[in-house]
């Protein structure tokens, strides 16, 4: 028997892995915010499985629920035929989340990830409106399958597809060519809403409030209230991918809440599960709701595990001081991450992102990536975004105390310290 551990994942699992070449340990226990390796090392988690893990890891109401279930043999694998489990989310999703913010949305289950739920969203666009184009927005990332290939931006990514991905236009993302929202608009808008331009009229326009994988850039409320006006004025629809800003993330629990906008499709994953458990949904307000039976479907749409934990987690959503303490907790790190600006000049550091979507962009090369491996080496799990990887992001579940958010930003500093002064 080998004495490296790391030995088996480099010789027979595939080259294509990469969170096991970014923390080069093997895991073994995990509870909210804390990770523990085979050797009983223990990390904290400012990752929190890139946003799938919001409410940290083997919470213990959900994990009581799971296994109550579990024990009673309730149906584990049911496609979309109706089942318990499924009915108590669609009944707590609708009575916690839905009705209180004044939404209608039907709830469709495409399938266990992220790009399954972008990839209906994508399909009932077009069907709904006839037409094959969608918009989406300068370092947008939507998912891995080729539809949600044809709307992400990152070079790397789409060249992995290996065919030509069409049927999409890319326009600019708020600040990515101007400040002011008024001259951006002017230049989208002379694209899409004038006559000439060559550009084909859109079924609808996808983005993400806080882009997650392009660099933790943040839209302005304004920004976004002008893309859904001009959704509106142009005939097309609004998507908004909330799979990784969503659930608590970006502050409440859509994303896109403070700035008061309806999309029309929204596209939800990751943290929807509670536990880490496979899950997606995509709300579509009713009158799009077009799709004939059976007309977009999978195998796994149907994972009650899922639900049971997913319903549990709703649980914190009907207590008004979890979000208050989402935000409380918000200003702590950003004002931790401007202390670290100033402190680290050699950084070349600029904020990015909100809620407990944060992080540092460097314009040092290399320097976020060294942050987030000197980091790893003082305890404390995180990763980076960007083209570039040029941001370190902190992903702390939503739950964490100031016991551990303070530590964990403790660890990061020296990481920082460490990272500057090679």
């Amino acid at each position: 028997m080998t004495t490296n551990k790391m030995q088996v994942f480099e010789e027979k699992e595939s080259a294509v892995r990469s969170y096991s070449r970014s923390f080069p340990t093997v895991f073994h226990k995990a509870k909210g915010y804390q990770l523990w390796d085979e050797a009983n090392n223990e990390f904290i988690d400012f990752f929190s499985g890139a946003g799938a893990l919001n409410y940290g890891h083997n919470d213990e109401r959900m994990k009581e629920k799971l296994i109550e279930y579990i024990k009673e043999d309730g149906i584990i694998h049911s496609l979309d035929m109706a089942s318990k489990a499924r009915r108590e989310f669609l009944e707590a999703f609708n009575s916690t989340i839905l009705e209180p913010r004044n939404m209608d949305y039907k709830v469709m289950f495409p399938g266990p990830t992220g790009t399954n739920s972008v990839e209906s969203a994508l399909k009932l666009a077009r069907k709904v409106k006839g037409r094959t184009n969608i918009v989406s927005f300068t370092n947008g990332f939507h998912g891995m399958t080729l539809g949600s290939l044809a709307v992400t931006s990152n070079e790397f990514k789409r060249a992995g597809a290996g065919v030509p991905l069409g049927n999409a236009l890319t326009m600019p993302y708020d600040k990515f060519v101007h400040e002011s929202v008024e001259t951006q608009m002017k230049h989208i808008r002379s694209f899409l809403d004038r006559a000439g331009s060559g550009v084909d009229k859109p079924a609808a326009i996808i983005l993400e409030t806080v882009q997650g994988e392009g660099g933790l850039n943040a839209a302005s409320n304004e920004w976004l209230q002008e893309i859904e006006r001009l959704c509106r004025d142009i005939d097309a629809l609004l998507i908004v991918d909330d799979i990784q800003a969503g659930v608590g993330r970006a502050g409440s629990f859509f994303s896109f809440e403070s700035a008061g906008i309806n999309p029309d499709i929204i596209c939800m994953s990751k943290s929807i599960g509670g536990y880490g458990m496979p899950m997606a949904i995509t709300l579509i307000r009713p009158e799009l709701d077009q799709w004939a039976p059976g007309e977009h479907n999978g195998t796994f749409r149907g994972n009650a595990p899922a639900f049971v934990t997913a319903t549990a987690a709703l649980e914190y959503w009907k207590d008004p001081s979890f979000e208050k303490e989402i935000a409380r907790k918000s200003d702590k790190i950003t004002a931790f991450l401007q202390k670290m600006i100033e402190k680290y000049p050699a950084l070349k550091g600029s904020l990015r992102g909100r809620g407990f979507i944060q992080g540092i962009r460097s314009d040092v090369e290399d320097l976020a990536n060294n942050v987030s491996w000197h980091s790893y080496k003082n305890g404390l799990i995180m990763e980076t975004a960007g083209p570039n990887d040029e941001v370190f992001k902190l992903f702390p579940p939503l739950i964490i105390d100031d016991e551990g958010l303070d530590e964990g930003l403790r660890r990061l500093e020296l990481g920082i310290s460490d990272a500057v002064s090679e």
